[in-house]
């Protein structure tokens, strides 16, 4: 099945080299497709690593190890099957995923747990261990490739390439942060997101790297959903090659700490919204906005409730500023709220005010909003001051289609 480009694709941004980093992509036919789907990327000795994984009780070999390896705090290599997710393979998955850190550390010389593996795809199916190591050989031995291809190459029902790119001043250094992420379906991340991999010359001490991403993490890739789905397979890494040339970030208290976690959580939403961007059949873009909650958690979970009901998904799909559905959202997601204090508007034009509608609203300006592609519904809840900001889509007759013939 022929897929076309989300019609909210944004396109591949310009993304320097990272010093310390060599990506290369290679065929293991893991699917009957005509392209690359396997991607290598090699670090430099000393490369800090940081990583957050699924919640999903049925996670996947590679999440298991790879909750192991980011323990080590330093990576070499890092592989990416797609087409495949090698979750709920038992022995057999685990088996492969050994077989490939093993065959890695004996190219690299380094400790079979500094190479990371992630795979996506049909869920249920084994990874092939000689497609694997056919496909990992033919990677070692490939030319270098740049951002794009690598980001193209870790995508399965993707419909564009997706990447990011930010800097930081470390002192009188500037240092990159380059990052690529696939996903498009099964995304609820309850912890962090689909498969998504973050590249920065900068020199910081693991432990605090993971402090900086387990942060980010919670305010972006915690903040997304397309369908309410966690996959077995969520992973984000974070690897810091240490050759920007500034002195080491150990901690808050070290030189452009701050300046280096502001970036972070820039890439990091911005690849989260890419995601949104190419969710399944999406045509439009929602920012839901929650405030006056009592606490910035309650907030969130209020915010993801109406994010993942298909009814106000729905509703946006179809141009129906049904305001109602929001209420519904609200009250079920089991939070604190007063009926008579909600407030909703979509589009900045409120269309309802302390849990009345509003006596002379005018529904023109809010048809109109919902005619384009970038959607904001915002709801005060006047009971506190807790506030959150979670992205989705609208849910279109497109993701049945897609996830109908997922497998043919």
């Amino acid at each position: 099945m022929e897929i076309e480009i989300s019609p909210l694709a944004l396109p591949f941004p310009d993304m320097p080299p990272i010093a310390g980093v060599k990506l290369r992509v290679a065929r293991a036919h893991y699917k009957e497709w005509d392209r690359c789907d396997l991607t290598f990327a090699e670090f430099d000795e000393g490369t800090s690593v940081a990583g957050v994984f699924t919640n999903s009780a049925c996670a996947s070999s590679e999440v298991e190890l790879g909750r192991e390896a980011v323990k080590s705090g330093t990576a070499r290599a890092l592989i990416v099957n797609a087409g495949n997710s090698n979750a709920f393979t038992g022995y057999r998955g685990r088996d492969a995923v050994e077989a490939i850190t093993a065959q890695v550390s004996e190219a690299l010389g380094c400790a079979a747990q500094q190479v990371l593996v992630s795979s996506t795809g049909v869920i249920g199916v084994p990874l092939p261990k000689e497609k694997a190591r056919a496909g990992v050989a033919a990677a070692i031995a490939a030319d270098p490739c740049g951002w794009e291809d690598a980001a193209n190459t870790i995508g399965t029902t993707d419909t564009f390439a997706k990447g990011a790119y930010a800097s930081a001043m470390i002192g009188e250094t500037q240092v990159e942060l380059c990052g690529i992420i696939k996903g498009s379906g099964m995304i609820a991340p309850d912890m962090a997101t689909m498969l998504g991999y973050i590249f920065t010359d900068a020199n910081i001490a693991p432990a605090f790297l993971q402090e900086l991403l387990s942060s980010a993490n919670s305010r972006t890739f915690g903040c997304i959903t397309v369908d309410g789905d966690t996959s077995t397979s969520d992973t984000v890494l974070a690897f810091a090659t240490g050759m920007g040339g500034h002195a080491r970030i150990e901690g808050w208290d070290s030189p452009g700490a701050d300046a280096f976690a502001a970036a972070l959580n820039d890439i990091c939403r911005s690849l989260a919204q890419l995601v949104v961007r190419d969710g399944e059949g999406a045509t439009k873009f929602i920012t839901v906005r929650v405030s006056g909650a009592v606490s910035d958690d309650s907030a969130r979970r209020i915010a993801l409730s109406i994010a993942n009901s298909p009814l106000v998904k729905t509703a946006i799909a179809g141009e129906d500023a049904n305001w109602g559905r929001v209420v519904m959202a609200v009250g079920k997601a089991g939070e604190p709220a007063d009926r008579d204090r909600l407030s909703i508007a979509f589009g900045g034009v409120w269309a309802a005010r302390d849990g009345m509608p509003v006596d002379d609203y005018d529904e023109s300006p809010v048809a109109l909003h919902l005619k384009g592609q970038e959607i904001d519904l915002a709801v005060e809840l006047a009971i506190g001051e807790g506030s959150a900001t979670v992205w989705t889509c609208d849910l279109t007759h497109g993701y049945i289609s897609i996830n109908a013939d997922y497998r043919s």
